[in-house]
């Protein structure tokens, strides 16, 4: 039986964007995860299962295409998976704002 201070706690926990070190709220951020099955993609929802990295933007994403998103879904991600990358996640903070 869980009380309802954990959940609280859960919900209101700060996400790191990878790429600049900025804190915000799951909500506040765009997620990248990385699948059980090894698949690379953006978690539209923020809700699907797998290794997640945080970014604020589109330019965060770019700061952090060469290293820091390998590193923070311990796993290579091809050229063509960061194009398609690139443009979900400019998709999505176009529909943000």
């Amino acid at each position: 039986m869980s009380s309802p201070k954990a959940h609280t706690a859960a919900t209101n926990r700060q996400r790191t964007c990878i790429a600049c070190g900025a804190q915000g709220h799951k909500g506040g951020l765009l997620r990248i995860v990385r699948s059980p099955e090894g698949e690379v993609c953006f978690d539209e929802t923020g809700r699907m299962p797998g290794r997640g990295a945080y970014v604020c933007g589109p330019a965060c994403f770019e700061k952090a295409r060469s290293g820091r998103l390998q590193r923070a879904l311990k796993t290579e991600v091809d050229k063509e998976a960061c194009e398609r990358l690139a443009v979900q996640l400019g998709s999505a903070q176009a529909l943000k704002e």
